[in-house]
């Protein structure tokens, strides 16, 4: 799976579960979250103060 920042958060967590530790390393810790299941990338980012091209590199890594 590629991501970008259209991708959202609970795709990752359903395509590429092994990805959850990358987001809660950089601290996104509500990935339970309802509401951050359809939360792009960019938006997460965003409320989390990330920068979202440099989550998208390590994910993509």
């Amino acid at each position: 799976m590629k991501f970008d920042k259209e991708t959202k958060i609970g795709e990752i967590l359903e395509k590429a579960p092994e990805k959850a530790e990358i987001l809660l390393e950089i601290g996104m810790h509500c990935l339970g979250c309802p509401a951050s299941q359809m939360e792009t990338l960019e938006e997460a980012c965003d409320v989390h103060g990330i920068d979202v091209q440099e989550l998208i590199d390590k994910l993509n890594a």
